[in-house]
């Protein structure tokens, strides 16, 4: 089936065909300064190490290209790993605390902050494709227009998804959920369809579309949200086949961890949070998984291809980030919503645009401590608009001092017990278990798989006691439920939504 033929005319005549992408009348582009287009690629649940220029194990030839042209952080986190927290965060440019959203919950329907609509306030003409994950599910926060593919989530006779409907048009009679794995199952297999029916290509091709179909005097601000490598795993055959001989690695497994390692029958519990499941186990769900990031990035390379085509590759502000990790079985842990680095490591790559000072060359390595809050505001940043006070995210174009640590939590999921708080500087890890006490220190720089916890020997006191007094000064402005006498203290409740939640 050929792209073209992919394109619903239906949903691209109503987004990204040149009548519809023409702007009305509004802010102009400041006379001093061109605005670059803005291309924001997201994905979903791909682990920081998932990338071919850091893992020989991935075939990722076009991202490995893009980091070429641009800079890839290495100390790149989701700060609040998981779908909701973390998009909540890239949508707002705040921290966990700051937008509200601790755990799993629900994006609010409105911010003081939101990416779209500042964007477009500043003179872009904004369009999402693909995942958003918010509610209501058809919410824009400030897209002119959007088409989305919420996979995974909840279709009902009050809300289908364009790509449903698109596949519904396109393959009457078919289950887009043929190849019969669940949305949170770490089992895979090859995907039982046709692939250009896949949602991966439908996003992709329906960015190429509004890229190739964008006709504006003003710039473009473009978000392209792939709903995997999140499971299920389960990308062409032909992609699997492809990692036919690779050295696939298998789980870390600390020598912490034992108690999350019991015995577990895959077939009977396709989803579980925790588990051993076997290194053979493991390294099949990973080649699958793997196979997804290299679907993605054939996608990618098309996106790339067609900015190059209308000459708006090399004065585009370009990044890819993921919204979290998947652990894939490290320390018998799976999916998301921990601190390690399986689940907040992200990937994180910003091709600036040419000519652009304050920034590190093509093709350098930067190992400052970065998150998703600082998306929104290096787009500010780089559209030459204000970052308005409060916005806690940092601009990688600024040249101010960095954030000496970054802060991490994530609310009660999967178990009580996995409700935490934690700080990095990118050498040291420490977390802390809210309704336990329990503590736990890494360090990166010589453990990056995190196989030893430092926390309980003698050798770190020193380091433990640093981290510790940070976390209480940290926690210290959510008064004495979190932190008395200067120390972090156990708290019995769960909080999902904090007070600065919107919709409190």
């Amino acid at each position: 089936m050929e792209l073209t033929k992919i394109i619903s005319p239906l949903l691209a005549a109503g987004t990204v065909l040149p009548a519809a992408a023409q702007p009305q009348a509004g802010t102009t582009v400041p006379e001093s300064r061109k605005q670059p287009h803005i291309i924001l690629i997201v994905t979903d649940q791909q682990r920081g190490d998932a990338l071919g220029c850091c893992n020989p194990a991935v075939l990722s030839p076009n991202l490995d290209a893009l980091a070429r042209d641009g800079v890839r952080f290495t100390r790149a986190y989701s700060s609040a790993p998981s779908s909701t927290p973390a998009r909540a965060g890239l949508l707002t440019g705040m921290s966990p605390w700051g937008h509200g959203l601790l755990g799993y919950g629900k994006v609010a329907e409105h911010y003081p902050f939101e990416m779209p609509q500042l964007l477009r306030d500043a003179g872009y003409w904004t369009l999402g494709i693909g995942k958003m994950h918010w509610t209501p599910q058809n919410a824009t926060h400030g897209f002119h227009a959007t088409l989305i593919d919420e996979s995974g989530r909840r279709e009902s006779p009050y809300f289908m998804s364009d790509y449903r409907k698109w596949f519904a048009c396109h393959a009457p009679g078919l289950d887009p959920d043929a190849t019969g794995i669940g949305w949170n199952a770490h089992r895979a297999a090859a995907y039982a369809l046709p692939e250009e029916l896949h949602p991966t290509c439908w996003t992709g091709g329906q960015a190429v579309a509004a890229i190739e179909g964008f006709r504006s005097g003003k710039p473009l601000f473009l978000t392209v949200s792939f709903a995997r490598p999140h499971s299920p795993y389960d990308a062409p055959q032909r992609l699997v086949d492809a990692y036919d001989g690779v050295d696939i690695p298998g789980p870390a497994v600390g020598d912490w961890c034992a108690g999350f390692g019991r015995a577990t029958d895959p077939e009977k519990n396709p989803d579980a949070a925790y588990g051993d499941f076997g290194a053979a186990y493991v390294k099949n769900s990973k080649k699958h998984y793997y196979a997804s990031v290299t679907f993605i990035d054939e996608q990618i390379g098309l996106i790339l291809r067609a900015l190059r085509a209308r000459g708006m590759y090399d004065d585009a502000l370009i990044y890819f980030v993921s919204d979290h990790g998947d652990m894939m079985g490290d320390h018998h842990h799976w999916r998301k919503t921990y601190a390690y680095e399986g689940s907040a490591h992200i990937p994180f790559i910003v091709k600036f645009p040419a000519g652009t000072s304050g920034c590190p060359a093509p093709g350098a390595v930067d190992d400052r401590v970065v998150e998703l809050r600082d998306v929104l505001p290096t787009f500010l940043d780089a559209a030459g608009v204000g970052i308005p006070d409060g916005m806690e995210g940092l601009s990688l174009l600024g040249r101010g001092p960095w954030r000496p640590w970054l802060d991490l939590e994530h609310a009660t999921c999967y178990s009580d017990d996995n409700y935490w708080c934690a700080l990095t500087d990118g050498r040291w890890k420490y977390i802390r278990f809210v309704h336990t006490g329990r503590e736990q220190l890494f360090d990166l720089e010589t453990d990056p798989a995190e196989l030893h916890d430092l926390a309980g020997g003698k050798r770190h006191v020193s380091e433990l006691n640093l981290w510790r007094a940070r976390m209480a000064e940290h926690l210290r402005v959510r008064g004495e439920e979190w932190v008395r006498d200067g120390k972090p203290v156990v708290c019995g409740k769960t909080l999902l939504y904090g007070p600065n939640y919107p919709e409190n």
